[in-house]
């Protein structure tokens, strides 16, 4: 893959009177078909006679973009100022979750989420906060330096922010807790989280109290669907939150409600100790072994999590299972059919709830995040293009060809799960 600087050097010597700003659409090309296909400038945009700022961006666009430069709008290819610092780069290098610094909001000081962080980080520094300093590092992958105990005062419940023109599943959302310890190279909150600290509410009741009364969209399930796992990860920190504690019980003396714990973690044993409840359903964001591998660092194993998700079955929970993101790769049919035969071999199949499918999509502005913090990515090497509803998207034929091949499979296989794709367009594939 060439560097920025020699792929600026040889487009100084090619084309000397660029502008800035076709100069910049250029590179950034250029970068990318390199990096993908491991090219050098040269190789990638050939010296030729007459060529101009126009004739190279085509013949770049029509390579960067094989399936899609004769069908998208020019306006969907978006090419922005490639700005790469080598100091934002995800550390990955393996560690165990143990705060620095925790900050205990002076309401929540005496409560037991506060109490078990004194008892199990002993070693951390404990600052006073009066709950409105800024705290937390300026680098995202040291946000789990920084714990953050408090009280959350208004983001209790909500509806699933689905983006203008999707098909909803009438999701509801409670957010208990912001930041997560694992580094999925597409995780949202790299670009997201302006606050990098790891923040979980000690009033996890004050949540509760907002169910009882409360109206909720239903979706294509039997009742409605409440939720955690937005903006954290519903499980990986539940040995220190206990907050399957309350939750368990309270849904299941609501059976009319059935509230789903999101996870890629095995922190199961809060669970378990609860024993199960048939309206609690645990599901796990799922994927081809290899792409878990490969980009969800820090994460259980697919077999890892299988593992767990047939212990909570068998303790009397149903299951869910997100395949999303799913990410097309040099045999990724066969990878993802492997990926779901296996969870029907490993799990009872008439425990599953619903599986929800999505292929990556990302914001414009994660683009940049994931460029600096994983430039060794390929996830970023498909087509993605601006869509309608300003999210970077595949072509709409890809994800068509692969909602048809996957969604009747997983239909097949978990013939009583509700099978449905997610934050996708109206049309796309049926929910039902």
């Amino acid at each position: 893959m060439a560097t920025v600087q020699e792929i600026s050097i040889y487009l100084d010597g090619l084309l000397p009177a660029l502008g800035i700003n076709k100069k910049r659409e250029l590179l950034r090309l250029i970068y990318e078909i390199s990096k993908r296909d491991g090219k050098s400038p040269v190789d990638v945009l050939p010296a030729e006679k007459n060529l101009n700022f126009e004739r190279a961006k085509k013949q770049l666009l029509l390579k960067r973009y094989p399936t899609s430069f004769s069908t998208a709008p020019k306006s969907a290819f978006y090419l922005p100022k490639l700005e790469l610092d080598p100091a934002q780069r995800a550390d990955l290098t393996p560690r165990p979750f143990y705060p620095q610094y925790i900050y205990i909001e002076e309401s929540v000081c005496e409560s037991g989420l506060a109490r078990r962080a004194r008892e199990k980080f002993p070693k951390a520094q404990f600052p006073s906060w009066d709950g409105k300093e800024m705290v937390g590092s300026d680098n995202f992958s040291r946000r789990t330096d920084t714990l953050v105990i408090h009280r959350e005062k208004y983001d209790f419940l909500k509806p699933c922010p689905c983006s203008s023109g999707n098909a909803g599943c009438g999701y509801n959302l409670i957010n208990l807790g912001f930041g997560c310890r694992f580094e999925c190279e597409y995780c949202f909150l790299q670009q997201y989280q302006n606050l990098h600290a790891i923040l979980l509410p000690a009033n996890v009741q004050d949540f509760l109290d907002k169910i009882d009364g409360a109206s909720f969209r239903k979706g294509p399930f039997d009742r409605p669907r409440i939720g955690s796992g937005e903006f954290t990860d519903s499980l990986v920190f539940d040995e220190l939150t206990q907050y399957s504690a309350q939750i368990v019980p309270f849904f299941r003396a609501r059976p009319h409600l059935q509230f789903e714990f999101k996870t890629k973690s095995v922190c199961i044993e809060g669970l378990l100790a609860q024993g199960g409840a048939e309206n609690v359903v645990v599901s796990w964001s799922v994927n081809a072994a290899q792409f878990i591998e490969r980009v969800e660092h820090f994460t259980p194993s697919l077999p890892q999590r299988l593992a767990a998700a047939a212990s909570v079955a068998q303790a009397g929970y149903r299951l869910g299972f997100h395949f999303d993101p799913v990410v097309p790769f040099a045999g990724w049919k066969e990878a993802y059919a492997q990926a779901a035969e296996q969870i029907a071999q490993s799990v009872p199949v008439d425990k599953v709830a619903w599986i929800s499918v999505g292929l990556l999509r990302f914001s414009r502005e994660l683009k940049k995040a994931v460029e600096n913090r994983f430039p060794d990515n390929s996830i970023l090497d498909g087509e993605f293009l601006l869509e309608f509803d300003g999210k970077m998207r595949y072509p709409e034929s890809l994800r068509q060809e692969a909602y048809a091949y996957f969604v009747p499979l997983l239909r097949k296989l978990f013939p009583k799960a509700v099978v449905y794709v997610c934050m996708e367009k109206a049309g796309m594939c049926p929910l039902a």
